[in-house]
C-alpha cells in the first residue's frame, strides 16, 4: 500500500470523525465515551491549525487510513515548548503502516514549530501498538498512571511516554 501523508483539510472530516468514532466506540486510546460529532471535530482541528501546529491525514489508494496531530500539552506557559500527540488509524488500515508513516512526518512537523518536548499519552497499558509505535521512534515511557480512566466496565491505565524534538533540553528555546 502506497500511503502519502499530507496536511489536513476541511473536507477530510467525515473520515476523520468515521475513523475517530471507531476508536471511541471499540477501543481505549480514546477515554471520550460518546464519538463526537463532525461539527465537533472540525472545531477541535481548527483550534490545532489555528495555533500553528501540524494536523496531517494519511491517503491510500483514494481513501483518507488516518489522520494525526499535535495540541498543547498544557496551556500554561511553562508548557509552551512542550506538544502531545494522537495518531488514529482506521480499522481496515491496521499494521499496514499507517501509523508509522504519519507518526514519522508528525515529529519533523512537531520540531519545525520549535516545540522541545513530544508526549504520547496512550490509554491502556495493554496498547502494545500504539507502545510499540512511539518507542520505534525514540519514544521513552517516562510513567504510569494506573487506573485513571473508566472505560467499558473496567478501570484503564494511561501509559506516558516522551522523546525530545531538536536539541530538547540541551539548550534554552
Amino acid at each position: 500500500m502506497s500511503i502519502i501523508v499530507r496536511p489536513s483539510r476541511d473536507s477530510d472530516i467525515p473520515a476523520i470523525a468515521a475513523i475517530y468514532a471507531h476508536h471511541v466506540r471499540h477501543g481505549l486510546a480514546s477515554f471520550e465515551d460518546a464519538p463526537p460529532d463532525e461539527a465537533e471535530l472540525a472545531r477541535r482541528r481548527l483550534d490545532v491549525v489555528t495555533k500553528g501546529l501540524p494536523y496531517l491525514v494519511a491517503e491510500s489508494e483514494g481513501r483518507l487510513r488516518g489522520y494525526c496531530y499535535a495540541g498543547l500539552y498544557r496551556t500554561r506557559v511553562a508548557y509552551r515548548f512542550t506538544l502531545e500527540d494522537s495518531v488514529y488509524v482506521a480499522p481496515d488500515a491496521i499494521r499496514q503502516g499507517v501509523g508509522r508513516a504519519l507518526l514519522g512526518a508528525l515529529i519533523p512537523a512537531c520540531e519545525a514549530t520549535g516545540a522541545r518536548q513530544l508526549i504520547a499519552v496512550i490509554g491502556d497499558s495493554a496498547n502494545h501498538s500504539s507502545i510499540g509505535l512511539h518507542a520505534a521512534f525514540g519514544f521513552q515511557r517516562v510513567g504510569l498512571l494506573p487506573s485513571v480512566g473508566w472505560k467499558f466496565g473496567r478501570w484503564v491505565d494511561s501509559v506516558l511516554m516522551q522523546r525530545a524534538l531538536g536539541p530538547g533540553d540541551t539548550n534554552a528555546p
